[in-house]
């Protein structure tokens, strides 16, 4: 499994971010704009929690098991797979959606004046937050996750 790269999670936001924003002004100016749900911050923010949970307990459990504490449970491979899994999926999507709402917001900044706007607006900013808030707590559990190094390979072969 491939670790996420930044340079690829920052190009899904600011290609999303573009599209998004001539979307939204081309759209405005044939018909209104959709608005920005109130749920899109919530949900990612449900999404970043779940994910830095499950981060720390992996941590404390494998912790606990390198400690060597008496009925330690043990991390399953395949459940640290799934949840890394969840974890990059989850840091590509909210990419995807957090620049589409940046894109949006950015479009609505010229529209500040109008209440309803700024609301949309606002709501297009905690999205966006949240999901940097998704995409740092894959990047902690991809982290947690991760086996150390094999130094057999690395080091020199014995004379």
């Amino acid at each position: 499994m491939k670790q996420l790269r930044l340079k690829v999670l920052a190009g899904l936001f600011l290609v999303a971010g573009i599209l998004s924003w001539g979307a939204a002004r081309l759209w405005d100016s044939v018909g209104t704009l959709p608005s920005v749900p109130i749920a899109a911050p919530i949900v990612l923010a449900v999404i970043a929690a779940v994910l830095t949970a499950t981060a720390l307990s992996i941590r404390a459990r494998l912790k606990a098991q390198r400690e060597r504490r008496p009925g330690a449970k043990g991390v399953e491979p395949l459940m640290a797979a799934r949840a890394v899994v969840f974890g990059q999926a989850s840091a590509l999507v909210a990419a995807l959606v957090a620049g589409m709402y940046g894109g949006t917001g950015v479009y609505l900044l010229a529209f500040l004046d109008v209440p309803a706007r700024r609301d949309q607006a606002l709501y297009a900013a905690f999205a966006v937050a949240a999901g940097i808030g998704v995409i740092a707590a894959a990047l902690f559990l991809e982290r947690v996750c991760k086996l150390p190094e094999d130094d057999d390979e690395n080091r020199a072969p014995a004379a």
